[in-house]
């Protein structure tokens, strides 16, 4: 699994890959976690507002820090 963070690293981009450790963590799960700051990147992908949250290249949430539960169900 690849899980990207995208956003150009302000504390809204913090903390869902913060969320996403804990998630993976508590889920017992392994992936390849990387955080996307080019904005040029960023808008490749579709992504106007960040922060945004990509699994395995689908969009999961964009212009919101989603729940820890939510990062659960998007990581299942």
């Amino acid at each position: 699994m690849k899980v990207e963070v995208l956003g150009p690293g302000c504390s809204r981009c913090v903390a869902p890959a913060a969320g996403v450790q804990a998630a993976l963590t508590k889920m017992g799960l392994d992936a390849e976690v990387t955080k996307v700051t080019d904005i040029n990147e960023i808008t490749l992908r579709g992504v106007m507002l960040t922060s945004a949250l990509v699994v395995d290249g689908c969009v999961k949430a964009s212009g919101r820090v989603p729940s820890p539960e939510e990062i659960q169900e998007m990581l299942s």
